[in-house]
Order: C-alpha cells, then sequence, then structure tokens
C-alpha cells in the first residue's frame, strides 16, 4: 500500500510550520529553506478565523507556479477529521496544484486517512489516478495512546502515506504525562512510530518539535534532540521556527566522513563480490551484509542531500577489500 507514496518520496529532514493566519509569514515563506513547509490551519488558527485562514492560504498557494527553489514539499496541516472542518479544508485546497502533501493532525485509526484518501480522490482526480506521478501525499500525526496501539492498521489504511510524525505535547496531554528534557517519557512512543514507519516502508519517520530556539540553550536542546531522534531512526524532525531548519538539517544528513566511510564500503564490496567474499574487513574492522547495507543507504540519502557522491567515488576508485 506504500509503494505509491515512496516512489515519488522526498528526503524529509525539516518539516517547518507556518501559521496560516499570517499574511506577513504567507509572504515570507517561499523564501524559507526547508525540505517541507507545512502551512498550518489546525493549533494556529481559532475557529473563528478558519475560513478567513483557509481562503488566504488557498489565494497564496494558487499564486504559486513553480516550488519556490528552497523548499522541497509544501503540505497543508488541515484540522482533524473529527472536526466540521476538515472536509472544508480538504475541498478547498485539494484542487490546488502546489500542494504537495497533506498533513492529517490526530489520526487515530485506518478510517480517518481512508476519509481523507475518498476526499483527495474526489476534488482531484486525476492526481490520484492509479499510474499518476504526483499524487498528494498524506503524513500522518500521531499523537494519542489510541493511535500508537494501532499503528499497523493507520500504516495500512491508504496507498499515498508518506510519513508518520510524532506529536509529543498532544501526547503528554492524552496521557497525563509531563515532557522532561530527557524525552524518556516518550521513549515508547517514539520507538514505536520509528518501527511501525519502516515496516511499513513509509519514506518518512518525523520526530517531535523542540519548544526551545532562542540563545545558546535553545540551540543546544535543539541540538540533543536531533542527535537523540536521529539515533533512534527518526528521518527528520518538526520545527517551529526559521531559525531551527539548519541545524536541522545539518544533523538529519550524514556527516562528510560518515558518507566517504561508505562510499569506500561500497566500492570495496563490489570487488569483495567479484572474488567470492561475503565477509571481509576495511582499516581492521569486520564488513559484512548488513554492515554494506547500511552503507549504501547513507550513499544514497547523501546524494539526496546534495553531497558529491561521483566525486567521492572517483577519489575511492581503486579501494579494495582487506
Amino acid at each position: 500500500m506504500a509503494a505509491a507514496a515512496k516512489s515519488s518520496a522526498i528526503i524529509r529532514r525539516s518539516l517547518l510550520y507556518v501559521p496560516s493566519s499570517s499574511q506577513k509569514m504567507l509572504t515570507k515563506s517561499v523564501g524559507f529553506n526547508s525540505d517541507n513547509v507545512t502551512y498550518d490551519l489546525e493549533d494556529s488558527v481559532t475557529p473563528s478565523m478558519k475560513p478567513t485562514a483557509r481562503d488566504q492560504l488557498k489565494s497564496h498557494l494558487s499564486g504559486i507556479s513553480s516550488r519556490p527553489k528552497g523548499i522541497g514539499e509544501l503540505a497543508v496541516r488541515i484540522n482533524a477529521v473529527s472536526t466540521p472542518f476538515a472536509l472544508q479544508d480538504l475541498s478547498s485546497l485539494g484542487s490546488v496544484s502546489a500542494v504537495d502533501a497533506v498533513v492529517v493532525p490526530k489520526v487515530e485509526s485506518a478510517a480517518d486517512l481512508s476519509f481523507v484518501t475518498d476526499v483527495l480522490r474526489h476534488v482531484a482526480p486525476e492526481r490520484h489516478e492509479k499510474d499518476s506521478k504526483n499524487p498528494i501525499k498524506i503524513i500522518s500525526l500521531i499523537e494519542s495512546a489510541k493511535a500508537i496501539m494501532d499503528l499497523g492498521s493507520i500504516c495500512r489504511a491508504c496507498p499515498y502515506l508518506s510519513g508518520l510524525i510524532f506529536a509529543a505535547e498532544d501526547f503528554a496531554l492524552d496521557l497525563s504525562i509531563t515532557r522532561t528534557p530527557s524525552l524518556t517519557e516518550f521513549l515508547y512512543a517514539r520507538s514505536a512510530i520509528v518501527t511501525a514507519a519502516r515496516a511499513a516502508e513509509l519514506p518518512s519517520a518525523i520526530d517531535l518539535v523542540c519548544t526551545s530556539f532562542k540563545g545558546e540553550e535553545g540551540i543546544r536542546r535543539l541540538e540533543e534532540e536531533c542527535r537523540g531522534g536521529n539515533a533512534m531512526g527518526f528521518n527528520g524532525k518538526q520545527c517551529i521556527h526559521p531559525s531551527q531548519v539548519e541545524t536541522v538539517q545539518k544533523f538529519y544528513a550524514p556527516s562528510k566522513e560518515e558518507v566517504e566511510w561508505a562510499v569506500r564500503i561500497s566500492i570495496a564490496d563490489g570487488k569483495a563480490v567479484k572474488s567470492g567474499r561475503g565477509a571481509w574487513t576495511l582499516d581492521g574492522k569486520m564488513i559484512d551484509a548488513p554492515v554494506v547495507g547500511k552503507a549504501h543507504a547513507v550513499v544514497a540519502k547523501a546524494e539526496r542531500c546534495g553531497f558529491d557522491v561521483q566525486e567521492l567515488k572517483s577519489k575511492w576508485q581503486d579501494q579494495e577489500p582487506e
């Protein structure tokens, strides 16, 4: 079910939220540099302002003839399916060609994503035909105990699902727990989301928002959260301020040293395979199938992140397995 989304996926290291109620922020947003810019119609807009914000966002997106240079994907966070606003959001914005993805909040079951899928197919049928190369992708926010317990069916709910996002604040509210700097209270939920996304072959598993973004303390906290999320298997992070994006991009991209090591392994492995060697060493370290698989994944990610992989391949073309 995830194959269609996977084939058209972009790499999402940073997902930056922009409030749709601010015309100033809408105008500024086209100049941001982020893998994903998500215009928020949910939490950042009061109920009385939702129709105005929706119309304002539609006018903004309709005026974009081509995706801004620094942005990989334009998305809209609609209101929850349980509200009367979701259908209006999808009906109004689903037919706008600039919309690449829809972020669906408070998903608790497969039925929520089935609803979104059905509406998108109705309002933008040409983008959701069987062989369409450009469907509107769906990204699901996971923010409750019920959603964590039903991740399997949520991941199988629709062919356009391309990622899961962990919403820590709403999850903490649902479980009546307090967020701490260690984030240990979220360990089970975060691990479950990453595991489910990987099992379903979804391109993205996006970690929680860092609510600190000012001063040295804010930068330090953001860096710590990026290291922890990356180590857990997340491949991207939500941002609530443009100043967070550069740090997130850096921490969720492979390092130069990691890419060079991966290229060397990939080249040496090709030669090892030709000589019938399933396991070998490089720089005194054992290299076997799982390590080679990781190296190939790093090389592929490096290419998507803009590394000059071809130059490294030329540099290490004579690398031999030891």
